[in-house]
């Protein structure tokens, strides 16, 4: 569906290239999570994949076509929620669904059900400018779906959200990878990749340091132990095992047999481990 070769960009006046030399592709029906942090070229890469950024070198193939040869007609196929809401503030809930709408060749109008799937629907009728942040997040979030496109491209799609919120964003998108939708998402959040992406590539200073499932990221990554954590004297406790031999390990079996057990698990990185280990930089920097 995305096909990215030897991807380079650098803003008009700049000297240094903001995307430097990137590859990757995305296949039908998968969620990719290109994550880094803020400034790493996260942001820009959607962008000209979405054709906002047009003088770039390289080839980038969305559906077949090269981004830049690409008519209107191209975004009839494509959804976009940016990180920061782009709303009619004097406009209602329900009107801006509507006018976004009746921008694309669709025959149908899901206002109500988008709404209601994000828990706007009390909200339909009252004006943009009232909403919270969060509101205004879910809305900008159905804004990305009205036409029911086939690829979309969410950029920090659970920020500003309670968790309770958070959770319901991330089910849909769940929802829309088993109906085939093909997704990209950018996030900083590492938790929020781990939990819906099939790949992640890790970006830093427009450069792809790696790209790989999350779950063989920290198979490959993490340490070959488990943990065991129990009660002993009335405080808890824990010891290490190594993972290979532990159906074999008699202090592992004879603990299990005799203590009382809180916790066991295996010590896999988790994917912001993984990439300080890799890029040497921390999320926030």
């Amino acid at each position: 569906m995305i096909d990215v070769k030897n991807l380079d960009f650098t803003y008009p006046g700049n000297s240094d290239k903001t995307i430097k030399n990137i590859s990757f592709s995305i296949k039908k029906g998968e969620i990719f999570g290109f994550l880094g942090p803020s400034g790493a070229g996260k942001s820009t890469t959607q962008k000209i994949l979405i054709g906002i950024l047009k003088r770039y070198s390289g080839k980038v193939s969305v559906y077949g076509s090269e981004i830049s040869e690409v008519t209107g007609d191209f975004y009839n196929d494509i959804g976009v929620s940016f990180e920061f809401p782009n709303l009619y503030s004097k406009l209602t809930g329900k009107e801006n669904l509507d006018f976004f709408t009746s921008l694309y060749k669709t025959g149908k109008n899901r206002t109500s059900e988008l709404l209601e799937m994000v828990d706007l629907s009390d909200a339909a009728d009252k004006r943009v400018s009232d909403y919270s942040k969060g509101m205004k997040m879910r809305l900008n979030f159905c804004r990305s779906l009205v036409h029911d496109p086939e690829i979309i491209f969410f950029d920090e799609p659970t920020s500003g959200l309670d968790p309770l919120n958070g959770k319901r964003i991330k089910d849909i998108i769940r929802g829309l990878k088993e109906q085939g939708k093909t997704i990209f998402l950018t996030t900083h959040n590492m938790n929020v990749a781990d939990e819906l992406c099939d790949r992640v590539a890790f970006i830093v200073d427009g450069q792809l340091a790696l790209t790989d499932s999350p779950r063989s990221l920290k198979i490959d990554n993490g340490e070959k132990s488990v943990r065991l954590e129990y009660q002993k004297n009335s405080k808890t406790v824990y010891k290490d095992f190594q993972l290979n031999s532990i159906g074999v390990d008699l202090d592992f079996l004879n603990l299990i047999k005799k203590e009382k057990i809180e916790t066991i698990h295996t010590k896999e990185a988790t994917l912001e481990d993984i990439f300080i280990q890799t890029t040497g930089r921390k999320l926030d920097e």
